[in-house]
């Protein structure tokens, strides 16, 4: 697929074959789950599931980032997911993401063994920019329009797909110049973060131009609104389908890691997507 390898912390994921990124959502307020998997006992249970289902790397956030969502206070954030972080990596199974844009939030479960620190704003901070030159995880910058509560207010763009790309392509030569090895930065487009239906389907559209600036792409558009729009679907818990649809779409034009909720399916679209491209 290609000659890329994250640097993820002690582990090396190499990119011969689109990844798969579960999801563990420690939060009562998930647009996708409806909190069931808020208890940190749980959200261990439902992330070892999915790893027996074949997911390379589990994503814990413990912040809603849906449209419109309240910001919660780092300390809350932490007590969420560092129970679940810390079970995970003492595991060592599969690399364990944290989901986070705070700081404190990052530099915690790093040191509680996180392999990558996945950032929604796109590592603007220069405190997250501190925390990702100061260790060897790996790291997923994604393109975020505004904040979670205004994000979908009126998004707007000249050339979607130039603009994210500009802008990841900035934050990732940022970080490199902060110290950070580039074999260590993904990228993310943000699917769902401040676009329109018609902005996603774009930047799916055209995956190999944001490829191309040489980083490893992660793509997330599981279960997101703009699938539940195309299939007539409000429910995101029935947008299973759509969703592999669209994860299959991205790992052929590009991208090397799907952010998933729905494991198993992912896994058994992509060893299809996988064998037929061999």
């Amino acid at each position: 697929m290609s000659g890329l390898t994250w640097h993820c912390g002690s582990q090396r994921l190499v990119l011969d074959r689109p990844l798969v990124m579960g999801i563990v959502n420690v939060t009562p307020d998930s647009f996708s789950d409806g909190g069931a998997h808020a208890n940190p006992a749980a959200a261990v249970g439902y992330a070892s599931g999915m790893v027996a289902s074949g997911a390379d790397i589990v994503d814990v956030g413990g912040e809603s980032t849906r449209p419109g969502a309240a910001p919660v206070s780092e300390a809350e954030e932490l007590a969420r997911v560092l129970p679940v972080v810390e079970a995970l990596a003492a595991d060592g199974v599969v690399p364990v993401s944290i989901d986070t844009r705070h700081a404190a939030v990052a530099r915690a479960c790093v040191e509680a063994g996180a392999g990558i620190v996945n950032d929604v704003s796109g590592f603007r901070d220069p405190a997250m920019v501190e925390v990702a030159a100061a260790s060897e995880v790996g790291l997923v910058v994604m393109h975020m329009l505004g904040e979670p509560a205004t994000m979908q207010d009126d998004p707007r763009y000249d050339d979607v797909v130039a603009e994210v790309t500009g802008f990841l392509g900035q934050r990732a030569e940022a970080l490199h110049e902060a110290g950070v090895a580039r074999e260590r930065i993904g990228i993310d487009p943000g699917i769902g973060f401040g676009k329109t239906t018609e902005h996603n389907l774009e930047l799916l559209r055209r995956l190999s131009e944001i490829a191309a600036l040489g980083y490893p792409v992660v793509v997330g558009a599981s279960r997101k609104r703009f699938i539940g729009n195309i299939l007539g679907e409000d429910d995101p818990t029935r947008r299973i389908h759509g969703s592999v649809g669209a994860a299959a779409y991205a790992a052929l034009n590009g991208a090397h890691v799907v952010r998933v909720h729905d494991v198993a399916e992912t896994v058994q679209a992509l060893k299809v997507v996988s064998a037929i491209g061999r």
